[in-house]
């Protein structure tokens, strides 16, 4: 049996299973289906969809809301930090500084401690967006808690297990 065949019955199908796309009108997923990768980034864009439809922003983007708690949290943090502490390199927490401050919602100043820094804080329209983003961030929170249920605790631990052995 070769590599690819193999692999399939690992995963407790075989070769036989595969199906043209057209034959059901979905694409199959192979392997993919039983990846854990793949698995977390359907359900993070599934949540991530379900927020902004709750939220009823359009052009609200991933980690918009992440990075205004953060910088609330931690007024005066540098893009440095903020790029850590949400898990983001310098070439995407630059585009998103710059458009929330465009949007008016975060102010650089420069840093007291550092003159190649700047200093990030929300500004008063930025606090009013966070407050509302949190009320739905937290509806949004039940709603996945209903989904989960009483694993809810087992599952941020085992995600925060991979986030700690990956990091």
């Amino acid at each position: 049996m070769d590599r690819e065949g193999s692999r399939s019955a690992e995963h407790g199908r075989d070769d036989d299973d595969r199906r043209p796309a057209e034959s059901n009108g979905e694409a199959q997923l192979g392997d993919l289906d039983n990846l854990i990768g793949f698995n977390l980034r359907l359900a993070q864009h599934a949540s991530f969809r379900a927020f902004a439809r709750r939220v009823g922003l359009s052009d609200l983007k991933p980690g918009r809301f992440a990075a205004m708690m953060v910088i609330h949290s931690n007024p005066g943090i540098t893009q440095s930090q903020l790029g850590r502490a949400i898990a983001r390199d310098k070439s995407s927490v630059t585009p998103l500084v710059r458009e929330l401050d465009k949007d008016g919602l975060v102010k650089r100043l420069p840093s007291t401690t550092d003159r190649r820094s700047v200093a990030l804080s929300l500004t008063r329209e930025g606090e009013r967006m966070l407050r509302q983003l949190l009320a739905h961030a937290i509806e949004h929170d039940r709603d996945l808690d209903a989904v989960v249920g009483p694993q809810k605790r087992e599952l941020i631990v085992l995600l925060k297990k991979i986030v700690d052995a990956l990091a």
